[in-house]
């Protein structure tokens, strides 16, 4: 069976067992996602909506860490309004 990291129906979990670098990514937006039991039930367009983060800039984020090109315009995936972002000494 072949994943994409763009697949808006991928867990949370998921992403991180198969793509381990991306743990890294969800520290650094200080989310807690990491160890979290909902995050087997948590897509990105889910994690984005309660953290107030702009799905697009995760997802691509999360894309460039595990290795694959990141979504781009006119891609389908829908953004939050951006409230947040990687924690500031990360920028």
């Amino acid at each position: 069976m072949s994943f994409s990291i763009h697949d808006p129906e991928i867990s949370l979990a998921d992403i991180m067992r198969i793509w381990p670098r991306t743990v890294d990514v969800f520290l650094r937006y200080r989310m807690l996602c990491v160890g979290c039991v909902i995050a087997r039930f948590h897509t990105v367009a889910d994690a984005s909506r309660e953290h107030g983060i702009d799905e697009f800039e995760l997802r691509a984020a999360l894309a460039a860490a595990a290795g694959e090109e990141g979504p781009g315009p006119g891609s389908g995936i829908r953004t939050a309004p951006n409230r947040s972002g990687p924690a500031d000494e990360d920028r």
